[in-house]
């Protein structure tokens, strides 16, 4: 049975003098280039313990540096940290959930669990997590924070992910608590208010560059969204689940496609990026409408990000009546592997696919897909097809070196729902995706926010560089971070924005990115940074 990260985490922790030694042995092959994984295997530990692994070379690698006994070394960083994906994509995600609290949603597919926030199960790995801590938000940002640090990943941008069904229901006074003491866990220093340990975060040790809630499209307005930039919120993740009424209606979803449409055209408005949630294999869906349903996604609404969960039928969902009534019936595996491949190479290159299925464990779902391997398996199925997907994330370059003068600069222009969109990329010769920014252009009949900050501006909702998360201020060969790309890519939105008519720039800033736009000669407004043209 395969090691957990935590047990391969402890492991690293009892380094004995015996240990010590052989890791040393063990990074000196390394470090004269030997595979990571064969000279693993050259160490066996005393006692039958097993082999060495990269989490005990992380350690001793960083007590070396650390007493100055060797340089450090980027790229032997890199190649012994353990599960390097988590950081490719430029940022570490620390995920934190909300205690348990009524939601206003009364879908049937939602499991319920007492002990959880509605639609999450108590054996998923974030959520067993955030049980361990009794979802307290210090703990569980800290614990991540310390885990991934120990496995070798840079924990100095984290994105915060909060979870837990719909952020907006939660009372305010929760909610500011809640995320003060997540700031306080990246700023390892207490706070009195949520203003003051944002104001701590600019210069702390683990800076916020991202912060992610979820909720219901019927609870966007302009109030809930001057509340969410005022907390430092700057993505929305929206269950859309489907874009036909009917099929909302008969899985008692609660709210409609118009309304939906109206809140993603609000949140645009006010810089923010959307994640939308699709479900395929709803009550009353079939594969021909769920391909249909897809179509809908890119007349309008255009999500920046998108997750399919497929319909997962559950015994403590109200779905699971319907299928032992004989009215229901999941889509075998096989099936939704087609229908995702289907999908798949339709979606647009300005948006990234973030998952395709939920993170439940296989031994919960009654009837249907079991695989939580959907994503490679997809990507199987379209290789022997000989086509691909080129949605963001299949064309980011991760860990491949780029050489910055062999770049292009991209314009791709995209109309959403009262805005003009434009997704600026730096793509290597390959077409693989260095980093990119989202700007909008608000029209005539976009939406009010009744933000000052926005009144006449062209909007920044995103700069991302994408490659390994590196630490601030540290530079590195061949990798996109700190290379120059978020500056250019600034500078060309910002002459879009003039040839526009635009007056004002306004960029959605996390709260630890703010020092570096304010660098760049954006100002200080209300919610957001600003800057005259």
């Amino acid at each position: 049975m395969a090691r957990t990260e935590k047990e391969l985490w402890l492991q690293s922790k009892e380094l004995t003098p015996q240990k010590r030694l052989l890791a040393r042995q063990a990074l000196e092959e390394i470090r004269e280039g030997r595979d990571v994984f064969t000279t693993l295997r050259r160490y066996p530990l005393p006692k039958g313990e097993g082999f060495l692994n990269k989490s005990v070379l992380v350690a001793v690698y960083r007590d070396l540096v650390e007493d100055g006994e060797w340089d450090p070394d980027p790229v032997l960083m890199t190649r012994i940290r353990l599960k390097p994906m988590r950081t490719l994509s430029g940022v570490t995600t620390v995920t934190a959930l909300t205690r348990p609290h009524p939601c206003p949603g009364k879908c049937i597919f939602c499991p319920t669990d007492e002990r959880m926030p509605k639609s999450y199960l108590p054996d998923e790995p974030g959520a067993m997590r955030a049980l361990h801590h009794d979802f307290d938000p210090y703990e569980q940002v800290q614990a991540r924070v310390q885990a991934l640090h120990d496995v070798g990943h840079p924990t100095d941008k984290i994105e915060l992910l909060v979870l837990g069904g719909t952020w907006s229901a939660y009372p305010k006074d929760y909610q500011e608590w809640f995320l003060r003491r997540c700031f306080d866990a990246m700023n390892e220093a207490e706070s009195e208010t949520l203003a003051d340990a944002q104001a701590m975060n600019e210069g702390a040790p683990h800076r916020n560059v991202g912060l992610v809630i979820e909720t219901r499209p019927d609870h966007i307005g302009q109030e809930e969204i001057a509340w969410l930039r005022a907390l430092g919120v700057t993505k929305v993740q929206i269950g859309a689940q489907s874009l036909d009424d009917e099929i909302l209606a008969s899985n008692r979803r609660g709210h409609t496609v118009g309304e939906l449409r109206e809140a993603l055209a609000l949140l645009r408005a006010a810089g923010f990026k959307v994640v939308l949630h699709w479900m395929p294999n709803l009550l009353g869906a079939t594969l021909d409408s769920d391909r249909a349903d897809f179509v809908r996604l890119w007349e309008g609404f255009c999500p920046d990000e998108l997750k399919i969960y497929p319909t997962q039928l559950l015994a403590n969902a109200e779905l699971y009546e319907y299928w032992r009534r004989g009215d229901y019936h999941p889509y075998s595996t096989e099936e939704l592997i087609e229908l995702i491949a289907d999908v798949k190479t339709t979606i647009p290159r300005y948006c990234r696919v973030n998952r395709v299925i939920r993170d439940i464990p296989s031994q919960n779902v009654v009837e249907g897909n079991r695989r939580t391997s959907l994503r490679q398996d997809v990507r199987l199925a379209l290789e022997r097809r000989g086509e691909r997907c080129e949605c963001v994330r299949c064309r980011e370059v991760r860990g491949q070196a780029i050489e910055p003068g062999d770049l292009l600069l991209d314009d791709l222009i995209y109309e959403a729902d009262f805005a003009e969109e434009h997704f600026l990329s730096y793509v290597t010769p390959d077409d693989r995706l260095a980093g990119f920014l989202r700007l909008s252009l608000p029209g005539a009949e976009s939406p009010r926010t009744g933000l000052a900050d926005l009144e006449g501006a062209a909007i920044i909702r995103e700069v991302h560089i994408y490659g390994q998360s590196l630490p601030v201020g540290q530079e590195r060969q061949g990798v996109a971070q700190h290379a120059g790309l978020g500056t250019d890519l600034l500078q060309r939105a910002e002459e879009i924005a003039q040839e526009k008519g635009f007056h004002r720039l306004a960029v959605i800033s996390a709260i630890g990115t703010r020092q570096y736009y304010l660098e760049r000669g954006f100002e200080r407004g209300e919610l957001y940074l600003v800057k005259g043209l």
